[in-house]
């Protein structure tokens, strides 16, 4: 049955991961545990096809892990008409979009961000990578290596994710995304980089716990809130993370 098939691809898939990227993801680990232990903060932004809202507010999840998303809109039509007016200068407006977004925001230098594209061809994540480590904040970046190193990059810096981050971790997904392949269908089905993205970022944050265990620290984290005890755990959880930073 495919969907067997499926979960034994998976399987190979997470040890990969345990394998090839448990190194890069303590990495990272430790660089936060570092950032919060100083008083910075950790940002997740969007991560592409892996949920950012898997990592946020969750049941047995940081407290510290703090979303980072902007919208931006211009409305700016010359004289109700809309034609063509060349500028003088080539502009990137993504790129002007996230450092405007960075700079008005609360992210600071020594703060973490982690950011995401399967393929690192996306311009968005580039874009913002770019403009948080011109701030100073630690890029870390979830891409494949694989796919990124068979494609060209978009962006105007000529950079794929992998080279505009701080730190890059391969989330091991094969060139394409797409995982099985089938008698009768000429390309691979059932992508596999949702499910890779969020384990590496739950591996990360297991490491944290960890890690601020080891120091003899505290971290701050959530239960389900439809646990009975849940919302005045969870309020205790969100004020020792206020008082400590992690």
């Amino acid at each position: 049955m495919l969907q067997t098939d499926y979960l034994k691809r998976v399987r190979v898939l997470i040890e990969d991961l345990e394998t090839g990227v448990a190194a890069q993801a303590d990495a990272a680990a430790e660089t936060i545990v570092e950032a919060l232990v100083a008083g910075n903060q950790l940002f997740i932004s969007s991560l592409g096809h892996g949920n950012d809202g898997d990592l946020l507010h969750r049941a047995g999840g940081l407290v510290a892990a703090q979303p980072f998303r902007f919208a931006f809109s211009v409305t700016d039509k010359a004289g109700g008409a809309e034609r063509a007016r060349p500028r003088e200068e080539e502009v990137d407006q993504g790129l002007e979009q996230a450092r405007c977004a960075v700079r008005c925001s609360r992210m600071r230098r020594g703060d973490c961000i982690i950011l995401g594209s399967v393929s690192g061809r996306s311009a968005a994540p580039v874009s913002l990578a770019i403009a948080a480590s011109e701030i100073g904040a630690t890029t870390i970046g979830i891409t494949s290596l694989e796919y990124s190193s068979r494609i060209e990059p978009i962006h105007s810096s000529g950079k794929n994710l992998a080279e505009a981050c701080d730190i890059v971790i391969d989330n091991c997904v094969p060139y394409g995304d797409a995982s099985l392949e089938v008698e009768g269908l000429a390309e691979r089905i059932v992508p596999l980089s949702g499910v890779a993205t969020i384990m590496v970022c739950w591996m990360i944050k297991t490491q944290i716990v960890e890690k601020l265990l080891q120091r003899g620290l505290q971290p701050s984290y959530y239960i389900s809130a439809n646990r009975p005890d849940g919302p005045d755990f969870n309020k205790r959880m969100e004020q020792q993370f206020g008082e400590q930073g992690y």
